[in-house]
């Protein structure tokens, strides 16, 4: 498992950011929110996603962070100098630690890509794979990890609409639009 802070602290290619991180305990979202805001990277980051080049990373770009309470996985909501989401990044958690300053997650190695169109694709199988044969996650991990990624997997497919809902009440409660 590796360690992931929400506030992006090890990333090498964010040279400069803005970041702030919120507590909420309500009825739609239990859990601490980051959002980082761009303000110099080191080059560009564009990803393949569902067969797509995506651009996820340049100055101007946000990422809102959720880390909900007693769930394992956590959602990094990327959204272009627009403001506009052009990717959910689900990571399939042991666990997510909820300090304030220090929210982190316990990254299982198993990701979901989504789109804003609510088309989505499971990555980095072959990491989880590695992981469970090196011994660095057990059977019981592996097996929770793919449980936890089907169920989501299964919600996006079933109800995309509230997933987006949530992530976009979450970023209002941080970042109001004015």
């Amino acid at each position: 498992m590796k360690t992931k802070y929400i506030d992006k602290r090890f990333w090498r290619r964010l040279q400069k950011k803005e970041y702030k991180e919120l507590r909420i305990e309500d009825d739609i979202f239990d859990g601490i929110i980051g959002l980082v805001t761009m303000k110099k990277v080191k080059s560009p980051l564009q990803v393949e996603v569902v067969g797509r080049p995506i651009t996820v990373a340049e100055v101007g770009y946000q990422w809102l962070q959720l880390l909900p309470k007693d769930k394992h996985y956590s959602i990094t909501a990327m959204y272009n100098k627009a403001g506009k989401p052009v990717q959910y990044y689900i990571d399939i958690n042991e666990s997510n630690i909820l300090e304030m300053g220090e929210a982190r997650t316990n990254d299982m190695f198993l990701d979901i890509l989504v789109l804003p169109t609510g088309e989505y694709e499971l990555v980095d199988e072959t990491d989880i794979k590695r992981a469970l044969s090196k011994g660095d996650i057990t059977q019981a991990q592996f097996d929770a990890a793919y449980e936890t990624a089907n169920e989501l997997m299964q919600c996006i497919s079933s109800d995309f609409v509230s997933f987006a809902e949530k992530v976009e009440y979450c970023r209002q409660k941080i970042a109001p639009i004015i």
